[in-house]
């Protein structure tokens, strides 16, 4: 005979309901948030603030020391842990002080604080950015298309094999140069498979305040947070 158990549907059933129940409890609990949070905006006595309450990210030096240096694992290494030691010194001052930017010069005319002291990693992505539009708006020029490979597979890591999406994106590639289109390809397997590559997650700042989100992203490099090597920068101009 087919068919399931009565007693197993009947359980199911019940593990159903306690679900739905739960989700009917946090969906209410979550509206129940925005509303309230919406109330307080349309309260024009009432100033908005920034909710916090997340617990603190930092870590004590011990902890701090063994992650920085835990990269420095090739036995080559070996012979250089006095300098590895004064080199991680010197990262702990730059998390201690949360030096986010390594290079620094005033901002000068055209913003709104001149005084302000912009990262040098900032002021030449922007200069790159400048230089692209320039180019991207010539009408002498020939007609220009970015092709990107989203695809992590590659033969240089662990699958040993390109990817169809990699192949693809050489095929549209031959095609277009073919009718004199100027191709660009961004190769995202390089995030899997190149030394130095990454790109660093978005942090939200526009769900705070679009005044936070800037244009390029000044989220990155961090060099207190060890986050650098962003690619970003060179991907903006493309």
């Amino acid at each position: 005979m087919s068919g399931r158990h009565p007693q197993i549907c009947r359980k199911e059933q019940g593990t159903e309901s306690v679900v739905a129940h739960l989700l009917n409890r946090w969906t209410d609990k979550c509206f129940g948030h925005l509303n309230n949070w919406l109330k307080g905006c349309m309260d024009q006595e009432r100033p908005l603030s920034p909710r916090r309450g997340m617990p603190s990210p930092r870590i004590m030096k011990e902890k701090f020391k063994r992650r920085f240096l835990s990269q420095f694992q090739d036995q080559n290494f070996d012979r250089l842990t006095i300098e590895l030691e004064r080199i991680a010194e010197a990262a702990w001052d730059a998390y201690a002080h949360s030096r986010k930017a390594a290079r620094t010069r005033k901002a000068g005319l055209g913003y709104a604080d001149p005084d302000y002291d912009l990262a040098l990693d900032w002021i030449n992505a922007v200069d790159a950015i400048r230089a692209a539009m320039n180019e991207h708006t010539s009408t002498d020029g020939p007609h220009r298309i970015l092709l990107i490979n989203g695809s992590s597979r590659s033969e240089h890591t662990c699958p040993g094999e390109m990817s169809k999406s990699y192949r693809l994106s050489e095929l549209a590639e031959s095609v277009f140069i073919s009718e004199g289109v100027e191709v660009e390809l961004l190769d995202l397997s390089r995030l899997t498979s190149e030394y130095g590559r990454r790109i660093h997650p978005c942090k939200a700042c526009f769900s705070t305040s679009p005044a936070l989100c800037h244009w390029p992203c000044s989220c990155y490099p961090n060099f207190s947070l060890g986050q650098v090597q962003d690619w970003m920068n060179e991907i903006y101009p493309l």
